[in-house]
């Protein structure tokens, strides 16, 4: 008889959604039946940050439609050449694309073993790829995470969502602010789970 697999704590499982989620409205807007889903989301109203922006997040969701937040994705996060946010870690922390942060990223990811996928036209440091790793490394229940997090996130991450929640779309402004506060959230979490120092990734 073998052991039963280890599962995932029932807050580490909600944080990987909620990385997955972000990545997701990050990188394209919904379909119809993410947006339902949004738009029914019932939140517990516990005096959180977190909370009156799933809230704010599950209001506009209601008030707007998929035709809406296709055009407001493009022109928000995409654009002809850019867009209103450009959302990758190089552009926030080097001022250009395809910078330092972009390479320092990648040697990181290939020490963990991730690859870029071959459908995607996105550098690694979309933040939308950042909080796909995140959620892998959950699952994973990897000790990775806070280096990861403090490395490739935490410098510049709140800093994209806070430009987002400036939008003039209710819907992508509302994504952002829940963005930043769920960085918020996850630095201190992070801290305090830690409680020592990160573990860095060496070459072997």
């Amino acid at each position: 008889m073998t052991d039963a697999l280890p599962t995932l704590k029932e807050a580490d499982a909600l944080r990987a959604d909620i990385y997955r989620l972000l990545a997701t409205l990050l990188r394209q807007p919904p379909d119809t039946e993410l947006l339902d889903w949004l738009a029914e989301l019932a939140i517990e109203q516990d005096g959180s940050r977190l909370a009156e922006c799933w809230q704010a997040l599950a209001f506009a969701a209601n008030g707007t439609n998929t035709e809406g937040l296709q055009r407001a994705h493009f022109r928000h996060l995409v654009g002809v050449i850019q867009g209103e946010v450009v959302p990758y870690a190089s552009w926030y922390r080097n001022g250009e694309l395809m910078e330092a942060a972009l390479v320092a990223l990648r040697q990181d990811l290939k020490m963990l073993g991730f690859e870029r996928s071959e459908h995607t036209r996105d550098p690694e440091d979309h933040l939308a790829a950042l909080c796909e790793v995140m959620a892998m490394l959950i699952d994973a229940e990897s000790a990775e995470q806070r280096y990861f997090f403090d490395q490739h996130l935490a410098p510049w991450a709140a800093s994209c969502f806070a430009d987002l929640g400036q939008v003039d779309t209710a819907f992508y402004a509302a994504l952002g602010q829940l963005g930043g506060a769920f960085m918020e959230s996850e630095q201190a979490r992070l801290r305090v789970d830690a409680g020592h120092t990160p573990v860095r990734i060496l070459e072997p």
